[in-house]
């Protein structure tokens, strides 16, 4: 079984002036299996963002389902949907969503004091997750203390400390620059690579050819993907840029 399953999936949007129904997204199937790492790319407009809302809970689709270790999003109650967010998704933002009266560390380990847990249990966990991202040094400081880099470094260790199953992350580099886009990048790699989950949202190519597969939306669709394989990072770079082409053109995708 995989770990997150989406079956015919559709999102109709109505707005409140009585217009012409939106359809955001058609009829969208995928899977990602324990530890894969899937980027999704397209054009703004082609319904990845309304995809992300509903893969993490905080939009409803107008049909199909989303299943997350077996069980449907839509089965849950919603008095239990935020502990269902917070114990089983992580999320990166491309805005950090860090609050600036609380330490690095406070920020870190909010979700674990929403979830009533002990001092002890969480300081055990942050310690391992900040030396694994290279912040321990920084979590006595403030977010306006310290740079875009190090902010989002924070925003992936609140990501991580609760063991999600999945991360979520909505374009994750656009807020940073060249250098720590690439220290990001090279993060996500490393908890991937240590069994983590990953799908992310993002306009950059060079993001995406970090991923082991990208899926590429067109219209609300599924409309093409492709796997890493054996393809070094720049060989998948090369074949995003050529997709994305084709799919700008109107061309035929192989």
């Amino acid at each position: 079984m995989s770990l997150l399953e989406v079956k015919n999936l559709r999102k109709v949007y109505v707005t409140r002036l009585g217009g012409h129904p939106v359809e955001a997204l058609k009829n969208v199937n995928f899977s990602v299996e324990e530890g894969e790492y899937v980027a999704i790319m397209g054009e703004s407009g082609s319904g990845k963002t309304t995809l992300l809302n509903i893969l993490a809970a905080l939009d409803k689709a107008t049909a199909g389902e989303v299943r997350l270790d077996g069980r449907a999003l839509s089965d849950i109650r919603e008095s239990e949907m935020a502990a269902f967010r917070r114990d089983n998704l992580g999320f990166v933002f491309q805005e950090f969503n860090l609050l600036d009266t609380f330490t690095l560390e406070d920020n870190i380990f909010l979700p674990l004091v929403l979830a009533g847990q002990k001092y002890a249990d969480m300081k055990r966990k942050l310690d391992t997750i900040a030396a694994q991202l290279g912040i321990s040094a920084l979590l006595k400081k403030y977010p306006y203390e310290v740079s875009g880099g190090q902010k989002q470094r924070a925003a992936v260790a609140r990501a991580l400390i609760t063991a999600p199953r999945i991360v979520l992350a909505d374009e994750p580099t656009g807020a940073l620059d060249s250098k720590s886009t690439d220290e990001l990048l090279q993060l996500f790699s490393i908890i991937n690579h240590c069994g983590q989950a990953v799908l992310m949202v993002t306009h950059s190519v060079k993001a995406a050819s970090h991923a082991g597969r990208v899926l590429f939306i067109k219209d609300g669709e599924v409309f093409h993907q492709l796997y890493r394989g054996e393809m070094t990072n720049e060989q998948l770079y090369q074949k995003i840029s050529d997709t994305l082409t084709l799919l700008a053109t109107g061309g035929d995708v192989q």
